[in-house]
């Protein structure tokens, strides 16, 4: 009620924000007429001013009118594209650090343009974060004329590019790369052991395109650094010959909403039978517990050909929001390992955890953030609670035409299939284009077999055939053309009524001087082609003339095949299933009807479907029943349509519970990791390691004395302990006890002895060894065994994380027990870290012999990539943790990424 009331008299949030954003646009308008009048140079000069009026204090919001109103006409001149006025309030909301939520179509490449070279100009490095290579090489060179016009460099980061170039890019104004290339390099500049070989600056100022994938769908799965660990891998051939023996209902429950299994009481019986074991829960078999449940997963929850493919003797990872094949990504956990055993496929050893983040907590380093996507307001709560992010929704420049229709719901899937053949083939009659959206692969190869059998054409785009993606999606707006599409979304290309326009293409790349090619260019761009055939016949070579000719036969066909797409209703959406997010089913939806286009769109569901089944189909099974609806009748009602929603409503929900929990979990590591990659920062920028070893034996002396020494009579403290102690770091034992017991305080007076006798000694080596060899010395060393004892507590933190769960059988909170248990695990690293850095320091002697560490002349992928756990491999212990090291992501159980070493020239 007050809700209403409020918006009533306030207005709706989205009205709301147009009110704050009309006034700035018409501003920027009225500068257009002023921009145009200025020259190349006068333009392009902007940006010097732009920066010098900056450093006298002014703000990025004192002159965003004018910057947006000069990137417009930079634009336009370099690219003959012009910002629309929504556009505008797009850029705007990107540079307030809020989330841009513009319908498909709608230009949000041109859109970042703006708040990019807006932010660009305060000189600290602006991130533009895409969710593959093709589209940050596509975005940064389609938009390039722009920046280098306004005198700002674009950098471009590809996987496996070498470290120079790869530093050079995060070097310049701009640079775009994927999520995951920007999260392994954060982690991998903290594992080298030369300041030079960091590769990015600071993290000022992101904008996320697809930012609901990025943010929302991967933020279950930590990008993980690790290296194998020496357990043999012939447990989990060991485990997976078990697993057909047990039940489902008797030996283990299976829960698909939580895509998890749990053993029953009888199961653990069972397995300890066939083991050959007492008991499976005692403390010495805990990793046997893990690997039995990694394996029922393995073989009850995660399909072939869904979750996974096997190709060429490997099981590769199929991202279930996207439809693509992520090779090298490995799941964590011993999920990846199960799933190979599962297989019949060669087993990889399993990883040690070197270095690990959460997407949620890498994004939460920058100033400011911010992101764009087609569809983000149905998950506007969790953007606001995790990032702080707003979602505004921008207008679209003309209203969408496309006709959504109500969802038919079918009692069986061959009836489902059915009624899809059908409708297909209506739309073939009539020449209209269709795009069939299936949620996996295996769904999608049983409907091209059907559409083979009937003898329809078509196109079949899923992880398998991604390498043909842009031809495939090139032509599915051709009149009568059936795309197949493994969930399209995010896909980030548009598809055009009528098919690719080549003669675009052609028209761009034909480089002329000539001002008869120029008037011939223009005519066509314009559909005038009677006017662009006479201007053809006054080119002056039969070159010229056959070129142009090939170019207007070209530009005729697309323009008839348009016509007749448009004449036909557009691009038909077919949706054979709902997936679990909203996001995902509108993402499909918002493939058709771009930029004012007509289109429409249904989904065909069955009760047997996942979301259907697992989610509570019993109410509409009873309504058929009721109606005794026979076979091939559908039910299309709007109370289907809603009760669908509210099931899809349910599982985001525990999507998101899933999501917060593990950022709840990864905060108590991120605060631990802020300390370690402070004190490592501070090491590699020339920090004062000698100061630091002086203060923790200050602290490790204060420590020993008071419980060595407790009360006030000598004679009772523990001597032959504090001595042993104080010689076993390296120190020789000069104490006069006699002197101890006669001053008035003695533990102060113990104190002073000792550490004035310690700080001397260290001194001594210090001036001894000489201050640039010694300085060399402490740094390495501080740095190799503040690696090595990290990495020990990650791999302790990984093992409490594994089994604290057993604690909510004492009636504890986990989460309350991990985070007391990590907090101790983690004091106790620091101080072993303190003593193993001391001691070493003490004892280590410097001969003609000796062979200092030269500087690294790599900088080196660091281990195994993981996403979900994906990870990055290692060989041999490396002399130097960082130097050796792979990378890691997490989610569904975790994933692995082997990859190349980049080695600096």
């Amino acid at each position: 009620m007050i809700q209403k009331l409020l918006k009533v008299i306030f207005g709706s949030k989205y009205e709301r924000d147009l009110k704050r954003l009309t006034p700035i646009v018409i501003q920027i308008n009225s500068l257009e007429e002023s921009m145009r009048s200025l020259s190349d140079s006068e333009l392009s000069s902007q940006t010097r001013k732009f920066k010098e009026r900056l450093s006298k204090g002014e703000t990025l919001d004192d002159i965003l009118p004018e910057a947006f109103a000069t990137v417009r006409e930079a634009a336009l001149r370099k690219l003959g594209m012009r910002h629309f006025d929504v556009q505008m309030m797009g850029g705007i909301s990107l540079h307030w650090g809020n989330i841009s939520e513009m319908k498909t179509g709608e230009g949000k490449t041109l859109t970042s343009t703006l708040a990019v070279y807006l932010n660009a100009l305060a000189g600290k490095g602006v991130h533009v974060v895409t969710v593959n290579d093709y589209l940050a090489r596509r975005d940064a060179n389609w938009m390039k004329p722009i920046y280098d016009f306004l005198e700002l460099s674009v950098g471009i980061i590809q996987h496996d590019m070498e470290h120079d170039d790869r530093k050079k890019a995060y070097s310049a104004d701009i640079t775009y790369g994927t999520n995951n290339e920007y999260g392994f390099d954060y982690l991998r500049d903290n594992m080298v052991s030369h300041i030079d070989h960091k590769v990015q600056r600071s993290h000022y100022f992101a904008i996320v395109d697809e930012v609901d994938s990025i943010l929302i769908d991967e933020a279950r799965t930590p990008l993980i650094i690790s290296g194998p660990s020496d357990e043999s891998t012939d447990k989990y051939t060991r485990i997976d010959k078990i697993i057909p023996r047990l039940v489902e209902g008797e030996d283990y429950e299976k829960d698909e909403k939580a895509k998890n299994t749990l053993m029953t009481e009888k199961g653990v019986a069972h397995v300890e039978e066939i083991l050959g074991i007492e008991n499976l829960y005692a403390p010495q078999n805990v990793d046997l517990v893990h690997h039995v449940h990694q394996a029922l997963k393995a073989h009850k929850i995660f399909q072939r050909d869904v979750d996974y493919v096997v190709q060429n003797g490997e099981v590769i990872i199929v991202d279930e929001f996207t439809g693509r094949l992520m090779s090298g990504r490995r799941y964590s956990d011993g999920l990846h390992q199960a799933l190979e055993a599962k297989e019949g496929v060669p087993i990889a050893r399993e990883s040690q955890t070197l270095a690990s983040i959460t997407f949620q907590n890498y994004f939460r380093l920058y100033e400011k953030l911010s992101g764009m996507t087609g569809t983000a307001d149905t998950e506007a709560e969790e953007f606001h609670k995790i990032y702080n992010l707003d979602v505004i929704v921008i207008p679209p420049n003309v209203p969408v035409q496309r006709k959504d229709a109500a969802d038919r719901v079918y009692r069986t899937e061959k009836e489902k299939f059915t009624a899809i053949l059908n409708e297909i083939k209506d739309c073939r009659d009539k020449k209209q284009p269709v795009l069939v959206g299936t949620i996996s692969i295996e769904k999608s190869e049983v409907l091209a077999r059907l559409l083979a059998q009937a003898g329809i054409a078509h196109n079949v785009l899923n992880a398998k055939f991604h390498e043909k993606e842009a031809e495939i999606i090139a032509n599915a707006g051709k009149p009568a053309a059936v795309t197949i599409a493994t969930n399209m979304a995010g896909r980030g290309t548009d598809i055009v009524l009528g098919g690719a326009q080549l003669f675009k293409e052609n028209l761009e790349s034909w480089k002329e001087s000539d001002p008869v090619v120029s008037e011939f260019k223009e005519a066509v761009v314009r559909a005038d082609f009677e006017r662009a055939e006479s201007i053809a016949q006054r080119l002056d070579s039969q070159a010229k003339k056959t070129k142009a000719n090939e170019i207007l036969t070209s530009a005729k066909i697309w323009r008839k095949n348009h016509e007749e797409v448009l004449e036909a209703g557009g691009l038909h959406i077919l949706g054979t299933e709902r997936h679990e997010a909203r996001r995902i089913d509108n993402q499909l939806r918002g493939r058709s009807g771009r930029q004012g286009d007509p289109g429409s769109s249904r989904f065909y569901l069955s009760l047997q479907d996942d979301l259907m089944r697992i989610f509570g189909s019993d109410r509409i099974a009873g309504i058929m029943e009721r109606l005794k609806m026979p076979e091939g009748q559908e039910i299309e009602h709007p109370m289907v349509s809603n009760a669908i929603a509210r099931a899809q409503k349910r599982v985001e929900g525990h999507n998101f519970d899933i999501r917060k929990h593990l950022l709840e979990y990864d905060d108590v590591m991120n605060r631990q990791r802020i300390v370690i990659y402070k004190m490592r920062n501070e090491v590699l920028e020339g920090g004062d390691v000698t100061g630091q070893a002086k203060s923790f034996l200050e602290e490790m002396i204060e420590a020993q004395v008071v419980t060595t020494c407790e009360g006030g009579n000598p004679n009772g403290w523990e001597w032959d302990a504090l001595k042993e102690w104080f010689e076993g770091l390296g120190l020789p034992w000069k104490v006069d006890q006699d002197e101890i017991k006669k001053s008035k305080n003695p533990q102060l007076a113990i104190f002073d002895s000792l550490n004035n006798a310690a700080q001397n000694f260290y001194q001594d080596k210090a001036d001894r060894i000489g201050a640039d060899v010694w300085k060399l010395l402490e740094r390495n060393i501080f740095l190799d065994i503040l690696d090595h004892r990290w990495k020990e507590h990650l791999y302790s933190m990984d093992h409490l994380r594994e089994g604290i769960w057993t604690v909510g059988y004492g009636e504890k909170n986990p989460l309350v027990e991990y985070k007391l248990q990590g907090f101790r695990l983690f004091d106790q690293a620091i101080e072993n870290m303190k003593y193993e850095i001391v001691s070493f320091l003490v004892r280590v002697e410097v001969t003609e012999k000796t062979q200092l560490p030269e500087e690294k002349k790599e900088y080196k992928k660091v281990g195994q990539e993981l996403t979900g756990g994906f990870q990055e491999l290692q060989g041999a212990k490396p002399k130097n943790p960082a130097a050796e090291a792979m990378p890691v992501t997490s989610g569904g159980g975790g994933s692995e990424r082997k990859t190349s070493r980049r080695k600096r020239k």
